[in-house]
């Protein structure tokens, strides 16, 4: 593969790509917390940038290197996703549910929840390394840089509309967060099957 346009319009559509489901569950934390402050946006968009960024490139490493004991585990992928998402969606769930009359501002994702879903919306990202599997070291290096930076601004995004609409829904954004991250763990589950 050579430096040239393609490659920096193929890695930023990788990038788009990958980053859905991120924005989904960003999407889901805004409305989770509806008075989060830019700071706390900006460290919850680099933890699902970082890890969007970082699986690609463990694939690509995976690729060059161990490439049969990752053929092993690609099949389990949509099931660690669906597990992981319907836990942390569940959880999301039960409390909204609890705490029906309460104010909902206290709750928020915390930093293990936050690994989870980063782990989560990103590890189907693992097989990006296969079809990046022809870039040098460094080309691979860039294009996981590009997928990290779209998904920040992406995730940034879901996460200002979520807060919009979490400060309309007030009480219901709990449940309603809980219900998302369930639809995006099976949504993920579904595609990775057939």
């Amino acid at each position: 593969m050579e430096w040239n346009l393609m490659f920096f319009i193929n890695s930023a559509m990788l990038g788009v790509g990958l980053a859905m489901d991120a924005f989904s569950v960003s999407l889901a934390n805004g409305l989770n917390e509806p008075k989060m402050r830019k700071r706390r946006m900006a460290m919850i968009a680099g933890v699902f940038a970082g890890f969007q960024a970082l699986m690609p490139f463990i694939g690509w490493v995976c690729v060059h290197t161990v490439v049969q004991y990752f053929k092993v585990f690609e099949s389990f992928i949509p099931w660690i996703a669906l597990v992981l998402l319907c836990f942390i969606g569940g959880k999301m769930l039960k409390e909204g549910i609890e705490n029906k009359e309460e104010e909902v501002e206290k709750a928020g994702v915390g930093m293990k929840a936050l690994m989870i879903q980063g782990i989560a919306t990103s590890i189907d990202a693992l097989s990006v390394g296969f079809t990046i599997a022809e870039y040098g070291l460094l080309m691979a290096v860039v294009a996981a840089l590009i997928i990290g930076v779209l998904t920040f601004f992406i995730c940034f995004g879901g996460l200002a509309l979520g807060k919009k609409f979490g400060t309309v829904f007030a009480n219901k954004a709990t449940i309603m967060g809980g219900v998302i991250l369930i639809i995006i763990g099976l949504e993920i589950f579904i595609t990775g099957i057939f």
